[in-house]
């Protein structure tokens, strides 16, 4: 199956996360189809701390993909950070 999940980069206590679609048997920083999107906790304000390709999601989820709690979390902020 495949899921929408975040895996993590960045150095040690400051993280940085990407947005993939991965196969989810598949180690959480391992082998990944592809990079969606990005979610970066630790961004100064006024930079972009979150990124997400919106036709891609919507590809990966009409195709029977399941998204973590984590991205749905932040899919929601997407989407209200977009319409204001």
């Amino acid at each position: 199956m495949v899921v929408i999940r975040l895996a993590r980069g960045g150095s040690k206590k400051r993280p940085f996360y990407s947005l993939v679609a991965a196969d989810s048997r598949n180690r959480r920083d391992g082998r990944f189809i592809e990079r969606i999107g990005f979610y970066n906790p630790v961004a100064p304000q006024g930079s972009e701390g979150l990124r997400i390709a919106m036709d891609r999601l919507t590809y990966w989820k009409s195709v029977g993909a399941q998204c973590s709690s984590t991205v749905e979390r932040l899919v929601g902020e997407y989407n209200a950070k977009q319409a204001a």
